[in-house]
């Protein structure tokens, strides 16, 4: 097992500043781009991280501290996002996300007190029985697939446009 709280914290602490600094400024083109039809673009991913702080990664481990296994967690709609159109720009979503996460770590760090509390078990609706540092890893692994996907998102806007290079390119190979 790799999984220590105190590295946990460390991605779940920078996402949101990494995503802050890599997107603030960027024009409409870079922020609304997707990979096709039926995908997310930069926004939309940015919405759905805000809408798994709020109703995903906390209300989770909340539930398995209160309740164990002994029924499942609540179900989260992961494409809720969709359904409702945020006037805020990208910066305002983005603080909005800054605020939250820091919010939910503090959170985080005041329940998660022992290694014991990472052994406890919840039950996920599809899964199963899950323990708090399969949840708490499945947090960070979540952020960096979000990383990864915003810019495989930028790089696949440019896809036609770098020519021959794209044979160099790891991103732009499906």
């Amino acid at each position: 097992m790799n999984f220590t709280l105190q590295e946990a914290i460390e991605i779940l602490e920078r996402t949101p500043q990494t995503m802050s600094v890599f997107l603030t400024g960027l024009s409409k083109n870079w922020l609304e781009c997707n990979e096709g039809q039926e995908t997310w673009n930069v926004t939309e991913v940015i919405e759905h991280l805000i809408e798994g702080e709020k109703h995903n990664w906390l209300p989770r481990l909340e539930f398995i501290l209160q309740e164990g296994d002994t029924q499942p967690f609540p179900e989260f709609d992961r494409f809720s996002h969709l359904r409702t159109q945020s006037k805020n720009t990208i910066e305002d979503k983005l603080l909005i996300f800054i605020n939250i996460r820091a919010k939910n770590l503090k959170e985080l760090k005041s329940l998660v007190l022992s290694d014991s509390h990472l052994d406890k078990t919840g039950f996920h609706p599809t899964f199963g029985k899950v323990k708090v540092r399969e949840l708490i890893s499945t947090w960070v692994v979540h952020d960096l697939t979000h990383l990864s996907q915003i810019v495989r998102i930028m790089s696949e806007r440019y896809r036609d446009d770098v020519g021959p290079w794209k044979e160099f390119l790891g991103i732009l190979k499906k």
